[in-house]
């Protein structure tokens, strides 16, 4: 009898210990390459409590940052292989990196899952306010007829802003002057200072500049104009095809994480970026909301990986 009694409580605490267990908070985390304060930290956290709503979850940003995105890429590709950890990656660290870097030690096709595209950020030229340029088309036949090439700054060898001036140099038939800087700050105090010509830059890291009256943006690399600058062309409006780069920011998960869940994952990160006070928090950035199914994102990572890598070995670039 005893010994019965004993064995009913023992599974009363059994089920009272797996019920404790199973109320638990669930935690996603949303791991960031870059340190805190940045542009993608910021999509980070602008995106993380909205998810955390319709998750049911809690949702922290882990920023860790160093080796160009590797050791954020690493620690998320060894993770569980679930949607619980997510790495919020630029398109640089997952399309651009693999050619770059002959050794990566990570491969962002077979090591990673596709969850979801986050934002667009379509790259912008601009020039000193008091250039003489204003439009794109001015500035590339100013560089045909110079004696000195025209001067561009970047944010790195390798670096959007970098292959966004390469593909203006191969289309427009040009040949502009790279010059490196160690982040996009530096890039764009020289130009607002006259040192530099021009700078393909992100739109969100352009806006105040441009406010201020202290930048002229004169052309738009992507398929359409802008929402924020309806009034600047594309490229392609100028006559000039084909020199679209976007620096999107998407959603990775681990290697072998179940569709469902990605699938699951990817429909709660389209809620949350098309909430109207997260949309318009990303929109007043000069980042374009996007979202996408993992199919998409997968599409649009091969896409990219395929484009930048040809720009990378076309022009021998090789990282500072």
């Amino acid at each position: 009898m005893n010994r019965r009694i004993f064995s009913a409580c023992a599974a009363v605490a059994v089920l009272t210990c797996s019920g404790l267990a199973g109320a638990q908070p669930q935690l996603t985390r949303i791991v960031v390459a870059f340190p805190p304060g940045g542009p993608v930290d910021f999509v980070a956290r602008t995106l993380a409590e909205q998810l955390g709503k319709e998750l049911g979850q809690t949702v922290v940003i882990e920023n860790k940052p160093g080796a160009n995105g590797a050791i954020a890429a690493d620690h998320v590709s060894r993770s569980s292989p679930d949607t619980r950890t997510l790495w919020l990656t630029s398109v640089g660290a997952v399309a651009i990196n693999p050619s770059l870097y002959p050794k990566l030690s990570y491969k962002p096709a077979t090591d990673l899952t596709p969850v979801s595209l986050v934002v667009n950020n379509v790259e912008m030229l601009v020039v000193n306010a008091k250039a003489p340029y204003n439009t794109g088309a001015e500035f590339v036949e100013a560089a045909r007829k110079s004696r000195a090439p025209l001067t561009m700054a970047s944010s790195g060898t390798g670096s959007v802003p970098h292959l966004a001036m390469e593909l203006l140099n191969e289309r427009a038939k040009i040949k502009l002057s790279h010059i490196p800087y160690k982040g996009a700050a530096p890039a764009i105090t020289d130009v607002m200072a006259g040192h530099v010509d021009g700078f393909f830059g992100d739109i969100p890291g352009l806006i105040g500049q441009i406010s201020a009256g202290k930048l002229k943006p004169i052309g738009i690399a992507a398929n359409k104009r802008h929402p924020r600058f309806p009034d600047v062309p594309t490229f392609a409006e100028m006559g000039i095809q084909g020199v679209d780069s976007d620096n999107w920011y998407a959603l990775f998960a681990p290697k072998g994480t179940p569709a469902a869940e990605t699938e699951k994952m990817s429909k709660a990160v389209q809620r949350s970026l098309h909430t109207p006070g997260v949309k318009s928090k990303l929109e007043a950035s000069g980042a374009e909301v996007a979202g996408s199914t993992p199919a998409e994102l997968a599409k649009a990572l091969d896409a990219d990986t395929r484009k930048w890598g040809n720009v990378v070995r076309a022009n021998n670039i090789t990282p500072d």
